[in-house]
């Protein structure tokens, strides 16, 4: 495998190594060692190296002294962390789309809705990980109804980590599927009827089943 311009090398390598980590196809504490991904890409390892920066800066990898880098650990204390500072946000984003929306600015969002609903009917072994990248897709169109850049900043910055800790819940809870469709409908019905009362109460819910999924998995 090799990797070219025009967009930068070490994001391409950055969005590789993470793809195999949000999939799971890379451990949690697993080393990664610098030379052999620069063999492996065809590239050279002052762009791995950047490229690790990026996967540190994205709460995927801890670059340790002497010990080098590594998947960061899913444990409880740090999922449970994550779960908790990332559904405040969304609760914050969704709130102020609810009191803020204009007529047929929604449209979008029940569209990609839809959207979400045909791909979860999908059997194949891709659909899990679909309806998670939908489902960020779904948030990025409410960012500019939010009109807060801070918040849209911070909430980017942890989704490859919720990206990573949603597609193992939903690869490992069969009702985790059906659970997200219930949560999407509730959620943009809340919005729609500016109900901000149900708006936070759906989030509050949906975080707290996917937390529980993770807490009972990572006992295992």
């Amino acid at each position: 495998m090799s990797f070219k311009a025009p967009e930068s090398l070490a994001e391409q390598i950055a969005q590789h190594l993470g793809d195999q980590i949000i999939t799971g196809k890379m451990q949690s504490k697993e080393r990664i060692q610098e030379l052999k991904v620069a063999n492996d890409l065809e590239v050279s390892r002052g762009s791995v190296r950047e490229a690790l920066l990026i996967l540190e800066s994205r709460h995927l990898i801890d670059i340790l002294p002497r010990r080098g880098a590594m998947v960061a650990e899913m444990n409880k204390a740090n999922v449970k962390a994550l779960y908790e500072i990332y559904i405040i946000l969304l609760i914050v984003l969704a709130t102020k789309v609810a009191n803020d929306w204009q007529p047929g600015e929604l449209d979008p969002l029940v569209e990609q809705l839809q959207k979400i609903r045909t791909i979860a009917n999908g059997s194949d072994a891709e659909t899990a990980e679909r309806v998670v990248k939908a489902g960020f897709d779904l948030m990025r169109m409410a960012y500019p109804m939010a009109k807060n850049t801070y918040l849209e900043g911070m909430l980017e910055d942890l989704q490859p980590a919720i990206h990573r800790a949603y597609h193992m819940a939903l690869s490992i809870d069969a009702d985790a599927m059906g659970y997200s469709m219930t949560f999407f409908a509730q959620l943009l019905e809340g919005v729609l009827k500016r109900d901000i009362v149900k708006v936070e109460k759906s989030m509050q819910d949906y975080g707290k089943h996917l937390l529980d999924i993770m807490m009972n998995a990572l006992e295992h």
